[in-house]
């Protein structure tokens, strides 16, 4: 897909979204039930189930998913989307490219070892390997743009409002 057809597809939802905002609000949804056999959690991605366990750093066997992998799993799939999109629309010349990411854990916190020790990720990072030839700014500024528009990355960098809650 070359700028113009980007542009072409997205122009109609933009002038939608301008028009109407509440049109741009869409509530997104995860569903999983518990495992009744183990420690698990069978999540449901839209064309498979997922089965999320322990990490084997808290107990668990290996064979399942882990939760934080699955975290930076999902930033690294928004990350490359994003910059494809990005870089597609600034008729940015890429060839190939590649999207790491990485996390710190600190388990004493999950498994509450140690008070002190943070429950989730202390530290990130995102890591882009880009096959190209174009200049420092217009990388810096792919960079840039990746970061702001890539729904993950924003989401974990500004904790969005989060509330828990059980019924019967």
């Amino acid at each position: 897909m070359d700028a113009t057809a980007l542009k072409a597809m997205q122009a109609p939802l933009k002038q939608a979204y301008r028009d109407d905002a509440s049109q741009a609000l869409i509530t997104l949804r995860a569903k999983g039930s518990i495992d009744d056999q183990s420690v698990a959690c069978k999540v449901e991605t839209g064309r498979a189930i997922a089965i999320a366990g322990l990490h084997p750093a808290t107990g668990g066997s290996g064979l399942e998913l882990c939760s934080g992998d699955m975290l930076l799993e999902a930033l690294v799939a928004c990350a490359g989307v994003t910059l494809k999109a990005v870089a597609t629309a600034l008729e940015f010349k890429l060839g190939a490219a590649k999207v790491e990411a990485e996390g710190d854990l600190d388990f004493r916190g999950t498994l509450g070892v140690a008070k002190d020790a943070p429950v989730g990720f202390r530290a990130i990072r995102l890591n882009f390997a880009l096959d190209t030839d174009e200049p420092q700014e217009r990388i810096d500024s792919l960079l840039k743009l990746t970061e702001r528009y890539c729904v993950v990355f924003q989401t974990i960098s500004q904790k969005p409002e989060l509330t828990v809650s059980a019924r019967r």
